[in-house]
């Protein structure tokens, strides 16, 4: 067994909000001011919309699962295709089923949605159950002949604990808990939950002595294809490598290889920024967690120890063909980013204040505008409101995961983007956040947060309640 274990620093939030605490009288004060006077802080029309055209107007189960609203015509009819093929479940090789077969021979899920339940948000397992929606990377010291991690040399670079008849699965997964109390300013008490991930069973020996693991959980769809349309220039405009403006917050790049140009580039997506766009993100995610070969990615991952692996029949060469992979591509970029709910009522503008001066947005940039994206014109010239930066930023020891992903070190992670964010618990029925779930909602995760962010966190703790309920009801309406 070998397990990953996360040290117990960082303080803990205890769970269940009976009433929303009366906002503090300096924000009450700076509404008032800001409605006579104007201000950043207050209601800024059109900011509901955020994903600009695009945006859909649902609060329901399958507010994740909408189409673009501009997207029209056979370009619409496409996307449910593609919706089809991202719901399908996969079966082992060979199968009457031609052109869905060929899953494994070791994988994690089944189906795109089995990870990505209503194009939303995985959670770590409960006690007992299968991982699902939360993975575990594994990488050993150096770099692949393209600066990326290098995967151990027996179980690859994603640990798989499902298999297909006659192949042994690489182990089972377990994660454990431990709560640790921390306080508010204002003396209310609270507990984080400080994660142990195990790698139990191992079907192959020993794992690498060096070995790195990391795990992380599945996000939700919406808004890839405008995040895809942002002008590399508009995301290298907010790095500030060397922190020259002092403010302690020194967001980098991910610069990371693309597989189909044969070059390195600029990375934009994953907890790491390790993926270059959403194509090669889909054929990955085909390959790396179903065993799906594609034409990106045509060779199954069986490390030479995993000779039964090698041996196991597929599905074709490639198991999905381009045609498919176009169509998923087209529907994870054409997800449609939900509206937001209360943007200009008192309480959320009370947060927004908030978020604003504890230096939140210094990384959760709220406001871009799209460039173009090739054969996408849906998304191009769209002011949207994702709420990140796309870039890395260190979070500090507690949420490190001390594993290299190209440029990005141990402590580093991508500015998650935060829009739809207060829609999780209505489609995923959970409110797990940050890169593995520990964070069982959004004062947790706030909490979490160090390195670069401390300052941050630090001003949300030592808020009155009702300041931090108004930040949270302004999370809440993304």
């Amino acid at each position: 067994m070998i397990a990953i274990v996360v040290p117990h620093r960082a303080p803990v939030y205890r769970r269940g909000m009976v009433r929303m605490p009366a906002l503090g009288a300096a924000v009450v004060l700076h509404l008032l001011v800001l409605a006579a006077c104007g201000g950043e802080s207050g209601y800024e029309p059109g900011e509901e919309l955020s994903g600009g055209a695009t945006t859909v107007f649902d609060e329901g189960v399958n507010a994740f699962s909408l189409a673009a609203r501009n997207l029209e015509g056979a370009r619409r009819e496409k996307f449910f295709v593609g919706n089809s093929i991202f719901k399908r479940a996969w079966v082992t090789a060979p199968s009457s089923t031609t052109g869905l077969d060929g899953l494994g021979p070791t994988y994690n899920a089944t189906s795109c949605a089995a990870c990505h339940f209503k194009d939303g948000r995985g959670a770590p397992p409960a006690d007992g159950e299968a991982f699902l929606g939360l993975l575990v990377r594994l990488s050993v010291p150096g770099t692949d002949e393209h600066g990326g991690p290098l995967g151990d040399p027996v179980y690859g670079g994603q640990f798989n604990h499902k298999s297909i008849l006659g192949v042994p699965a690489e182990g089972t997964s377990r994660v454990s808990y431990v709560e640790v109390p921390g306080a508010f300013a204002d003396g209310t008490v609270y507990s984080l939950r400080a994660p142990t991930y195990h790698l139990e069973d191992l079907a192959f020996g020993a794992l690498d002595p060096g070995i790195m693991m990391s795990p992380r959980t599945a996000n939700h769809m919406v808004g890839l294809g405008l995040l895809e349309a942002i002008d590399e220039a508009t995301i290298l405009a907010l790095a500030d490598e060397d922190d020259a403006d002092g403010d302690g917050i020194s967001g980098r790049p991910n610069r990371v290889w693309d597989e189909q140009a044969q070059a390195t580039r600029l990375g934009r997506f994953g907890w790491k920024a390790n993926q270059p766009g959403i194509e090669q993100q889909v054929s990955g995610a085909f390959l790396g967690d179903m065993g799906i070969t594609s034409p990106m990615f045509p060779v199954d991952s069986c490390p030479p120890a995993q000779t039964a692996c090698a041996a196991a029949p597929n599905g074709g060469t490639p198991e999905v063909d381009q045609d498919k992979i176009d169509e998923v591509t087209h529907y994870s970029r054409l997800l449609a980013v939900p509206a937001r709910r209360g943007a200009d009522t008192a309480t959320v503008l009370a947060g927004k204040e908030l978020f604003l001066s504890a230096g939140c947005e210094t990384c959760h940039t709220r406001k871009l505008v799209t460039a173009q994206l090739d054969g996408v014109p849906e998304v191009a010239h769209q002011t949207i409101y994702p709420f990140t930066d796309l870039l890395l930023h260190d979070m500090g020891e507690e949420l490190a995961d001390h594993r290299p992903d190209y440029l990005a070190d141990g402590r580093e992670w991508r500015t998650p983007p935060l829009w739809g964010i207060g829609l999780i618990r209505v489609v995923n029925r959970h409110t797990n956040f940050l890169h593995d779930g520990r964070a069982r909602d959004l004062t947790e995760a706030i909490l979490w947060h160090g390195g670069e962010s401390e300052r941050s966190r630090e001003a949300f703790r030592t808020m009155s309640a009702g300041d931090r309920a108004a930040l949270v009801a302004f999370l809440e309406s993304l």
